[in-house]
């Protein structure tokens, strides 16, 4: 209780010292209230912008209110653009912890301590961040390793933080004006679940040894190897990469790096990892990612730091394939016939008024190269549109939304010439073939093959056991007619599913026979 006391004067001193109140205020929907408060705190300086003044809030309240402020600077829907942009400027870099402390974690964890698991431990940490800080270490027998360690007494600071925003939001949903579109307190829910998933490094190295996985036979991406008996929820030991910063374009050259292929490999690792595998790395700035020196695998990316991950199902990659597509086509009309068909879009939405809105958002930026695009203007434009005609913000999408800006940020970096959309489209026009081609439907027919027969054989008993609970419920006439009704609809499924079984097992036969001749010819 005490903590929380003295925490919330902290907020609220470094509140008033950087015009948080002002800000806030400024959308009560009491006007009169913000005139007072300015009159009353008449000595502050409020002459910075109010974007930068958050931000340098945020930084001074420590790592956790930082991290809010990077999810936050992702929600361009919610965030007015000048407070999105300088959000994204936040880094996560956060002091070292005593080595001493990181020791005790790895004891208390593992079971022993790092001189008896290792063959060399360093205790001075090469990187910290506001979850975790990593230490190198050599295993015995001589594989390096790279050894992460969660801070000690993370989760009773996060929820204690959290708990505090949580009493925020509800006050700016309350009294701001415009606090309920904002959704404040789904915002800092999204939040809290985001900084629990980091707290378990398990769940860290499991997502990192699915990447791994994904791209364990691709020439583009590396992923670290994890070592299993090394790890737990509060220490994870994975192996040691070794590169350059993919964000150092100068050592990157000089190293021989082909600046405009990784450029073009960056764009096919992303569309590989959501609309492939519909799992994704959603925490890919510069610090998380290194270019591989090594002569074996020159040139390759190299994916670090897997805490925030995004997952999209086959309706989400159906969708966005679509959307995609339609927008490298310029095919506008599609792109709001697909929202409108998804459900995103009220039904009532007029496709020509909606295909107008989108294209006076996406038309200007064909054409040019990556240099002279705004990812970050062309999805706020596309948020104004959205809110305009009532369009849903899919909050599984909102991770998507951050690694896209990611992405933008390191093609600048790298080839600011490149041309997105060509490198783009072909990749997904292939995905679409094999998704809705023959190939893609053979592959869904193995995939479900197993269900169906197990299923089809049951067919004839579950009906005959739906038609006996309608004659149990009443013995009325309505009940005859409803039993004739359903026996009626359960014999024509019975002749579609025969047919169709019929149709299918001869289609495969032929299609067989067709593929056994071309090749044997």
């Amino acid at each position: 209780m005490i903590f929380k006391f003295l925490r919330l004067i902290k907020i609220v001193r470094v509140t008033l010292r950087y015009g948080i109140d002002e800000i806030a205020i400024s959308g009560l929907k009491i006007p009169r209230t913000a005139k007072f408060v300015e009159t009353l705190l008449f000595w502050r300086d409020l002459s910075a912008p109010r974007g930068e003044r958050l931000r340098k809030a945020l930084e001074d309240l420590g790592p956790i209110f930082v991290k809010f402020g990077q999810v936050l600077s992702t929600r361009r829907d919610l965030m007015p653009p000048d407070i999105a942009d300088e959000l994204s400027k936040l880094q996560d870099r956060v002091p070292s912890f005593d080595p001493d402390l990181a020791i005790a974690q790895i004891k208390k964890s593992l079971g022993a301590h790092p001189d008896e698991l290792f063959a060399n431990f360093e205790r001075i940490p090469v990187a910290s961040a506001s979850i975790a800080q990593v230490h190198f270490a050599t295993l015995k027998d001589g594989r390096e390793v790279a050894v992460k360690v969660l801070r000690p007494g993370m989760k009773d600071t996060i929820d204690k933080d959290v708990a505090l925003m949580q009493v925020a939001a509800g006050w700016l949903e309350t009294l701001w004006a415009d606090g309920k579109r904002l959704k404040a307190r789904e915002v800092v829910g999204e939040f809290d679940k985001y900084l629990h998933d980091e707290l378990d490094l398990m769940r860290e190295a499991a997502n990192g040894s699915q990447l791994r996985r994904n791209f364990l036979d691709s020439d583009l991406l590396l992923v670290p190897e994890m070592h299993w008996d090394y790890c737990s929820s509060s220490v994870i030991v994975m192996e040691r990469m070794k590169g350059i910063p993919i964000s150092q374009t100068e050592r990157l050259r000089e190293a021989g790096v082909d600046m405009s292929k990784l450029s073009r490999d960056g764009v096919t690792i992303f569309f590989t990892q959501i609309f492939r595998d519909g799992f994704f790395h959603a925490d890919m700035h510069p610090g998380n990612i290194l270019v591989s020196t090594d002569p074996a695998t020159f040139g390759r990316y190299i994916a670090l730091d897997f805490g925030i991950v995004g997952t999209l199902n086959d309706f989400d990659k159906d969708y966005l394939s679509q959307n995609f597509l339609a927008f490298f086509r310029r095919d506008y009309k599609r792109v709001a016939e697909a929202h409108i068909e998804s459900g995103w879009a009220p039904k009532e939405t007029r496709v020509d008024e909606l295909e107008a809105a989108v294209r006076a958002c996406c038309e200007p930026i064909f054409d040019r190269p990556l240099k002279d695009i705004s990812f970050g203007q062309v999805l706020l434009r596309l948020f104004q549109t959205s809110r305009r005609f009532n369009v849903e913000v899919q909050p599984q999408l909102v991770l998507l939304q951050k690694t896209l800006l990611n992405i933008e940020g390191l093609g600048r970096q790298l080839d600011p010439d490149l041309d997105l959309w060509k490198t783009a489209k072909p990749y997904l026009e292939r995905w679409m073939n094999e998704q809705v081609g023959w190939r893609g439907l053979l592959d869904k027919l193995k995939a479900e093959g197993p269900r169906y027969s197990h299923i089809f054989p049951q067919l004839p008993r579950l009906a005959h056991q739906a038609l006996t609970r309608i004659g149990e419920r009443t013995d009325n006439s309505d009940a005859l007619n409803a039993l004739l009704i359903e026996q009626r609809r359960t014999n024509n499924l019975l002749r579609v599913i025969v047919y169709f079984g019929a149709g299918l097992f001869i289609g495969i036969i032929a299609a067989q026979l067709l593929l056994h001749f071309y090749f044997v010819e």
